[in-house]
């Protein structure tokens, strides 16, 4: 399946999110199929729709790959495995303690309590259970979500085509990255559930090989799904914010708070934009998506429960428990995953398109004159 969706997004028509550039005679002008960019900005190209000519303006302009080709979307998945990863593998101390918080309040009733009680109980080597599935499943959910955005983005803008993916852009890429994330949280649900219950049961297991067999002896290969209804609610909103929130951001800061057009920054503050923008998105992507990360914390610890059961004993307080640590936690991390996953594109001379542009064919329909 996946193999079709990288062949129709590289066949696509309105794969390149560049206007092309006029190569024939001024009395017969070539089109312009204008997409949306990637999630990153950088410097503007302009290619013909003609296939060869793209590739080499690619190389002529020191790219690695073509935007929209097999390999680029690869690449893509590489850098949501680096970005991924490494953030949430960092951030692990204080994901363990959010998730006591939201499972058992009354034993670590603050942050700063929550650290306190398990450095008494654990030392500081407890602090990172749960390191290795948080890695694992992470770089999973990585590649699956950043990799399959870029696809899903491409496919979504050539069904509708160049003027509505302009004008409708906030649903396309609302569109995209939940399409992207229902795979990646496919990929994520077996490790998340290891996770948590590392985490939050005492005396469970200490160690990913420990903890697995035990899961599957108590209940089977459904212990490590029975969180996934819940993980899409948390991380499906989560990821629509986390994209739309940043690629609409990142084109206001351009267009209103960075004192000088896109094209003279340099790539250093091209990645300080990227990463104030991801910031701003994941404050919103942490609101949007706490009461269903609650309920997933409670549900891989509590055996035999549904959903809908945790909901009811949380209420809805308890629904917001550990707040204020996630929004910390995950303001940093989505700030640090747009930063290296832009600095991965940087490092690999991958294409970095500007934010959109209004495509001739819709200011000629608008009579529009001036940039938008």
């Amino acid at each position: 399946m996946f193999k079709s969706l990288f062949e129709a997004a590289q066949n696509s028509t309105f794969k390149s999110p560049f206007t092309s550039a006029n190569c024939q005679a001024a009395s017969a002008p070539a089109p312009a199929p204008a997409l949306l960019p990637s999630a990153n900005d950088g410097a503007a190209r302009q290619l013909s729709p003609n296939h060869n000519f793209a590739a080499a303006a690619a190389a002529v302009q020191g790219d690695s790959c073509e935007f929209g080709s097999n390999h680029y979307f690869v690449l893509c998945g590489l850098g949501g495995i680096i970005s991924c990863g490494t953030t949430h593998t960092m951030v692990v101390p204080l994901d363990l303690v959010k998730c006591r918080l939201q499972v058992d309040p009354a034993k670590y009733k603050s942050v700063v309590n929550g650290f306190r009680v398990s450095l008494a109980e654990e030392g500081v080597r407890g602090l990172a259970k749960g390191w290795a599935p948080t890695f694992i499943g992470y770089s999973m959910q990585g590649l699956c979500k950043f990799g399959l955005y870029e696809v899903f983005k491409v496919m979504y803008a050539n069904a509708i085509g160049e003027e509505n993916a302009f004008l409708y852009r906030t649903g396309l890429y609302l569109a995209a990255s939940a399409s992207a994330e229902f795979f990646a949280d496919i990929a994520l649900a077996p490790m998340e559930a290891a996770k948590v219950k590392i985490q939050t049961t005492p005396g469970f297991a200490k160690t990913l090989r420990e903890a697995l067999p035990k899961m599957t002896a108590q209940e089977g290969i459904s212990a490590f799904y029975k969180g996934l209804v819940p993980l899409w609610m948390r991380q499906i909103p989560y990821t629509m914010m986390k994209f739309a929130c940043f690629e609409r951001t990142l084109e206001l800061l351009y267009k209103y708070v960075v004192p000088k057009p896109r094209a003279d920054c340099s790539k250093g503050e091209q990645l300080i934009v990227t990463f104030a923008a991801g910031y701003i998105a994941g404050v919103f992507c942490a609101i949007v998506s706490h009461p269903a990360d609650t309920v997933v914390s409670k549900l891989n610890q509590a055996k035999g429960a549904s959903a809908l059961d945790v909901a009811k004993q949380l209420g809805w307080a308890g629904l917001w428990g550990g707040l204020m640590p996630r929004i910390v936690m995950i303001g940093t991390l989505t700030a640090a995953q747009w930063f290296i996953y832009d600095a991965v594109k940087v490092f690999l001379r991958m294409p970095r398109p500007p934010p959109p542009e209004m495509p001739e064919s819709l200011k000629k329909k608008l009579g529009v004159t001036g940039e938008q």
